[in-house]
């Protein structure tokens, strides 16, 4: 059952999807990398000091853009309902969304990080780190949108709502993950990975419970 799920909801959220998915958040992505060269001038020390930072704010914000297609469109057409009289439970159908979620964005950045890097004068070694860090953290990423986007899903300006709702929650991904870049230990990867598991572990509960109350309401 979780592999007929994650294979529809993969063709509705991957890029050139039935709902519409598109390439906006890796172009979101890469315009944010060629812009901040720009703002702050081209010297090399500068921007090879705050890149790092610069990728993870942009990867989390190019998160937040497929937010309103991942739960409000299913909700409005019945199809949670459909699955609650299958037998699938709304926990279940979020664990399977979360995944795809996960999967229609979070490859495209780390392919993009490597333009990104290059055009932000990233070292090998950090660039590394960076990679390592978006592995991590991303799951992390996708599992507060996915339980912020069912909890807004029934309300009216939900995706704004869902904007502003994540960015609080995604900052300790965001703390640990650049602050890895400046570290010479793995302490920090590590920490990302931990709270990207623990996010992810609960996220599935608390986007059902969303989900089922607003299914009964």
């Amino acid at each position: 059952m979780i592999a007929t799920l994650l294979r529809r909801d993969l063709a509705t959220l991957l890029p050139g999807g039935r709902r519409g998915g598109t390439l906006l958040p890796l172009l979101f992505f890469l315009a944010v990398a060629m812009l901040f060269p720009f703002a702050v001038g081209p010297q090399p020390d500068l921007l090879a000091r705050t890149g790092g930072g610069v990728i993870w704010v942009a990867a989390l914000l190019a998160a937040i853009l497929p937010l309103e297609r991942l739960v409000t469109g299913d909700l409005e057409n019945g199809v949670f309902d459909q699955l609650h009289l299958r037998g699938v439970s709304e926990e279940l159908a979020m664990a399977s969304r979360m995944i795809a979620h996960w999967l229609a964005f979070a490859p495209l950045l780390l392919l993009a990080a490597l333009p990104a890097a290059a055009l932000l004068n990233l070292g090998g070694e950090t660039l590394r780190r960076l990679l390592l860090g978006l592995l991590a953290g991303t799951p992390g990423l996708a599992a507060i949108g996915l339980a912020i986007a069912a909890l807004t899903a029934s309300l009216r300006g939900g995706a704004a709502l869902a904007g502003l709702m994540v960015i609080p929650l995604a900052v300790p991904i965001l703390i640990f993950g650049a602050g890895a870049l400046s570290r010479p230990d793995t302490a920090g990867l590590a920490l990302t990975a931990a709270i990207s598991l623990g996010l992810c572990a609960v996220a599935p509960f608390a986007a059902g419970a969303a989900i089922r109350a607003a299914r009964e309401s």
